[in-house]
């Protein structure tokens, strides 16, 4: 049992050794243990930290992509270099390494395909009350979409499995934490959560610049794989806030109709008329999203049947001694 784990960088060199000092050399139930850097662009010297602690592998991008690119970029590697589970954590040493061990015992149980990471909120104390606030809506809205009991949504402390890492698809290019909860339990792919403990903060998070702009763009992101995986339930809803003031604009028009023998009220008729064709465009829409969704799962999985047969074929040819840091550009 192979376990590979991976840490998106962005000119992490002050924080990323102490990271990686603190990551485990052995768990119960894993055979070997490998360590995998995505620098994201970094303009410092995060990749010689990480080249000089003696990292696996390194996957180098030329420029800033984002957390969502290099978290994927990292599961391919991970995948094509044999991995059986695979760990995300963070550079700034916020989870702590030990905890990795909790993280990774369900899989080895086979009681889930991803386990979450679940930070008590309500205890830090680098967490302001509205942030604790926001985090707490945040995690509520990605269940309500994605139909799971995740309590902690927007945590990077995560494992995967073989068969769920082979599943993923992520695409947006902003994060991978919440459409991916949605994305296992629309496809019904096991996650649960674990608790943990976190390390105090060092550094301000780099994942938005202001708390509004990381709200905007984490409801974006939830509402977005929602559309994806339920157009037509999502378009249905929509089509209501048109269609039943149309429908009650219309019922008032009938009545002068028929009361006044047909006398004025034409503007009503017309404006009942148009918000009833919005509604029926919605739900058409939906329709629509929901035949291209039938699609996009026979798309997902050929992808998966693709990606099984080629990273199998690649750890099975694999040779078998260990070997220097192997760096990938993208």
């Amino acid at each position: 049992m192979k376990l590979i784990i991976q840490i998106p960088c962005f000119n992490e060199e002050k924080t990323l050794k102490n990271t990686l000092d603190d990551l485990p050399k052995n768990i119960a139930g894993i055979d070997e243990i490998e360590y995998l850097i995505i620098n994201d662009g970094s303009s410092d010297k995060t990749t010689r930290v990480a080249k000089e602690w003696g990292v696996n592998y390194i996957v180098n991008f030329t420029q800033n992509k984002g957390l969502a690119k290099g978290f994927m970029a990292g599961i391919d590697v991970a995948l094509e270099n044999g991995a059986d589970i695979i760990v995300n954590t963070d550079a700034d040493n916020q989870y702590r390494g030990k905890d990795i061990a909790t993280l990774v015992k369900p899989i080895l149980d086979q009681n889930a395909d991803i386990v979450i990471g679940e930070r008590p909120i309500l205890n830090i104390s680098d967490f302001s009350p509205l942030k604790k606030k926001l985090q707490r809506l945040g995690s509520w809205a990605v269940r309500q979409a994605s139909k799971t009991d995740i309590p902690d949504a927007p945590s990077g402390f995560r494992a995967f499995s073989r068969e769920a890492a082979l599943r993923l698809n992520v695409v947006n290019d902003y994060t991978y934490t919440l459409e991916t909860i949605v994305q296992a339990g629309r496809e019904k792919i096991p996650i649960i959560s674990v608790p943990i403990e976190t390390n105090p903060s060092v550094r301000p998070s780099r994942l938005a610049k202001t708390m509004f702009g990381y709200v905007r763009t984490s409801m974006l992101t939830i509402l977005r794989a929602y559309l994806v995986y339920k157009p037509l339930k999502a378009f249905w809803f929509l089509s209501l806030f048109p269609i039943i003031p149309g429908l009650v604009i219309w019922i008032r028009f009938l009545s002068f109709f028929f009361v006044n023998g047909g006398a004025g009220h034409i503007q009503s008729l017309i404006l009942a008329c148009t918000l009833i064709i919005i509604g029926f465009v919605c739900i058409m829409i939906g329709i629509l999203g929901d035949t291209i969704g039938a699609n996009r799962k026979i798309l997902q999985d050929i992808q998966y049947h693709s990606r099984k047969q080629y990273y199998d074929g690649v750890k099975i040819a694999s040779p078998v001694e260990k070997k220097e840091c192997r760096i990938y550009y993208r």
